[in-house]
């Protein structure tokens, strides 16, 4: 490879125990997590004290030569911003990191102040989650706006999941048109495996949306690798925004319980759907132009034992 590879999405933390629609997540062993009412293989089975560390995430970013990863956060996870600014400031040329504010009940916009006066630069909300059953809580709703102008004056990325389809795209869109210049990065390609996924890959029409491809294995897990759906979307999604409104993320580390973290990206690699420059944008320039990644390391190639 002649470019580097820029990670757009994954996710650390150190120990889930928390609460979505009032059915617990905590951390088990041998990877395993009680998930919503089951079990779950959260992380692969080796990590078998269920710390998702970014000492271990280093380890295979350097393995697998990804330069540097932006690091979102989902309420699943429970949130996660004390350890992300420890980690934030340890790595600071390896991670770009986004804090989450507890957007599920009202008072989160002095929340978001405090977080980026704290040194985050971007912030994520988990929008599919918004959805809740005592009422839903809108993205384009008074309290969400005033955080958008602020972030918008501030400089702050907005790094946000929507739920299936076009469900919020239409609140999204209306905060894209009233915040111009706020930069929005929409995670796991637009829930390209469900109905009007295509959608949400149409608001990166607008010149500061980005589209990630977060989970996008996770969504095609059903044909594996090497994945030729996703590829095929990829392609379809270009044609809706350009190849240069497109990034990858590998939603690490769930994803590589099925997969190794150099696959989340390889099949994109060794496609001939996409050309050379293609690969190269998708694969780490935009995103390095997008977050303004900066001094990152050339990671040399190390030869497998089985090579």
């Amino acid at each position: 490879m002649d470019f580097q590879l820029i990670d757009a999405h994954s996710h650390l933390w150190l120990k889930q125990d928390t609460e979505v629609d009032g059915m617990a997540i905590k951390t088990l062993e041998n990877g395993r997590s009680q998930f919503m009412g089951e079990i779950r293989q959260m992380l692969p089975p080796f990590m078998v004290d269920g710390r998702n560390t970014a000492e271990v995430f280093l380890s295979n970013m350097d393995y697998a030569q990804v330069s540097a990863a932006v690091i979102t956060q989902e309420y699943i996870d429970g949130i996660q911003n004390d350890y992300l600014l420890q980690v934030m400031k340890h790595y600071p040329e390896r991670f770009f990191v986004c804090g989450m504010c507890e957007f599920r009940r009202p008072g989160f916009f002095e929340q978001g102040k405090e977080l980026i006066a704290s040194g985050f630069k971007a912030l994520k909300i988990p929008a599919q989650r918004l959805l809740l059953k005592e009422g839903r809580v809108f993205l384009n709703a008074d309290e969400m706006m005033k955080l958008f102008h602020f972030m918008e004056e501030k400089q702050i990325i907005l790094s946000i999941d929507l739920a299936d389809g076009d469900i919020q795209t239409g609140e999204l869109e209306e905060v894209i048109q009233e915040c111009p210049k706020l930069k929005v990065a929409i995670g796991h390609f637009g829930m390209v495996t469900r109905q009007k996924w295509e959608e949400q890959i149409k608001l990166a029409r607008y010149p500061n949306v980005r589209i990630e491809s977060g989970g996008i294995t996770w969504l095609f897990n059903d044909e594996f690798y090497p994945f030729k759906g996703a590829v095929q979307a990829i392609c379809r999604a270009a044609e809706l925004v350009g190849i240069d409104q497109l990034m990858w993320g590998s939603d690490y580390p769930r994803t590589i319980a099925a997969i190794t973290y150099k696959m989340s990206y390889d099949f994109v690699l060794k496609s001939t759907a996409l050309t050379e420059t293609e690969k190269a944008l998708f694969l780490g320039k935009n995103a390095i132009d997008f977050y303004g990644f900066k001094n990152l390391p050339e990671l040399p190639y190390i030869k497998n034992m089985s090579e």
